[in-house]
Order: structure tokens, then sequence, then C-alpha cells
């Protein structure tokens, strides 16, 4: 028996008429007929009593009716289902993010993705950047967010994509030297205790700052801004911070400008390169209009993405958001 049958038995039930459910189904009465009497035969019963009026259906028909209405609202809805799957409707992203992602990029971002696909799962995890590297290339998680792109033994699996740049700042305590100053040099921070991300965690930016680190009067490692700015709080130091990390300063803290500018590693959006997954599709798209000065890059990405799954429905090319 096949879905058509079942559709040719409902149209019959819903016009009690043969006719009339034939033109509907824009096919022939006979042919519909047919159909209709090798349902019947195959279940060994009659479905519809012909009448001179049309057709009524009988027991049989009117308990077979009811069950064929419900598979075939099972395949639309699977159907629409797939298409929706298809298109990053539905499904789950797993993303890992350093701490800092959320100070100004992913509250807005995550927000306008989770307005345009709220059937998906969104599960985010805060991991340092080595983590989230080894994460991705576990199939942990989909998405990693990071301070630099990942590096190490098999790196070259992943794209990464920059989405958001910072400079250095310095935070210290209201009664440390620093605080009555707009700015201090690089010169002036050597010698002093730091405070920053060990090398472990935050390799990227570590190789950046390590000529300052390796001058400076004593380390304390702190593994997220909100710890290093507490420190520094505490006078334990001072505070080596992306310029984002601003917002977030204490009542006992000075912020202050390091010259001549130290641009730190790019916050980063890092995937497996031959994930296909359409939710990941939607979220970069989501991603290039949210941060415009990526949307090109990730568009050539995404447009290549398609073009080796073969054109499958996903996500509309990014400039198609953007518009």
């Amino acid at each position: 028996m096949e879905l058509r049958q079942l559709r040719y038995v409902v149209a019959v039930a819903e016009h009690r008429h043969f006719r009339r459910a034939a033109q509907a189904l824009g096919m022939t009465q006979p042919s519909l007929s047919r159909q209709v009497g090798a349902v019947e035969r195959e279940l060994g019963t009659a479905l519809f009593e012909r009448t001179a009026r049309g057709v009524v259906p009988t027991a049989a028909g009117e308990v077979y009716v009811v069950h064929a209405r419900r598979v075939l609202d099972q395949v639309e809805a699977g159907a629409t289902e797939a298409r929706r799957a298809a298109r990053g409707q539905t499904g789950s992203l797993r993303m890992g993010f350093v701490g800092e992602a959320l100070i100004e990029l992913l509250p807005s971002l995550l927000a306008r993705f989770r307005s345009a696909h709220p059937g998906v799962h969104l599960e985010c995890r805060e991991l340092s950047t080595a983590q989230s590297g080894a994460a991705l290339l576990a199939g942990d998680i989909d998405l990693a967010i990071s301070r630099g792109a990942p590096t190490g033994d098999g790196a070259e699996r992943l794209t990464s994509v920059p989405v958001a740049g910072d400079h250095l700042i310095a935070a210290c305590h209201r009664g440390h030297p620093f605080a009555s100053r707009p700015a201090v040099s690089l010169d002036q921070l050597r010698g002093q205790s730091l405070i920053a991300a060990p090398a472990a965690d935050e390799p990227a930016a570590v190789r950046v700052l390590r000529p300052l680190l390796d001058a400076a009067g004593g380390v304390t490692h702190a593994r997220d801004v909100h710890t290093v700015i507490g420190l520094a709080a505490c006078g334990m130091g001072v505070g080596l911070l992306p310029s984002s990390a601003r917002r977030l300063t204490r009542p006992e803290t000075v912020v202050v400008e390091v010259e001549p500018p130290l641009r730190l590693p790019d916050l980063t959006m890092a995937f497996r390169t031959d994930d296909e997954s359409p939710p990941l599709d939607a979220f970069l798209a989501v991603t290039a209009v949210h941060c415009p000065d990526t949307g090109k890059r990730l568009n050539r990405l995404m447009l290549t993405r398609h073009r080796k799954a073969g054109g499958r429905a996903s996500s509309p090319p990014v400039e198609a958001h953007a518009r």
C-alpha cells in the first residue's frame, strides 16, 4: 500500500463522491475508483458504500480513514521538520568560549541567533583557548570562540575566522602609582608585579605578552578577566587585560592605556572544516551579519561549504541575511 492510496481514500471520504474527489486530486474518476478498489481488495473489506448520491464510509472505512489521516499528518510533519533541520532551524549547537567573549561579543550575538533560530538547542561551555581547541578536535563541541586560533596537533583540520579585535590595557588598584596616569608605557610595566592568564590556557595571548612577562617583577596567573581585575583590586599587581574588559572595572580599580598600543590576538571563531551541520551554518550566517568586518570572509567560506556539500539546502548565503 502506498501513501498516495491513503490520500485517495481520505479524499473520497471527505468529498463523499468519487467524481468530486477525482477532480480535487487532478485525476480521472475511473483511475480513482481502481485505486480505492485495490485498497479494499488488499484489506479484504469494503471501505465505502456506494449510493445513488455518492458514497458513505462503512464502519471499516471510518476506522481506516482516521488512521490514514494520522499517517499522512505524520508524514507531512516529518517532511516539515526535515526541511527545517536542513535550514538549520532545528537541531543543536555546542559552543565553547573564553569568558571575555561574554563582555561584548556573545550577549548580543547569542540573542540574535536565538531570536532567528529558536528551535536550535544551544549548549554553551566556558573553556580556555587551549581547552576549546582540544574539545573541537575531539568532537565535544561544534564551535569555539577563543583568543587567537587554536594551534597544535590537528589544528589544520579547523577553520578559524577573527570576529573581534582588542588591544592591551592595564588595571591597577587606586592606590597604585599608575592610577593617576592616563597611560603607561611597556617599559614602565617591566619590573612590575603582573597578573595575566597562564600560557597553558591562553597560548596565543601569552606569546604576545611574553617579553613583558619575562621582564616582570613577578607574575600571578589568573584564568579569567574577572579574576585578573579582582586581584588587581586587591593590590596584587597590575592586571593585563583586553581592551573590551574596560567596562568590567570595579570601584577599587583604575584602567590605564598601554603605549604604544599592543594588539592582542583577535577573538576567533573556529570550527571543524568538514562539519556540514546546518545549525553551524546558521550560526555563521548570523555572525556574518553581526560582525560586518568578518561577513565577507564568512560568506566566501559558506559558499565553499555549500558547494562541497553538493548544494544541499541550508542557511541562505550571508549576503542574503544582510539585506
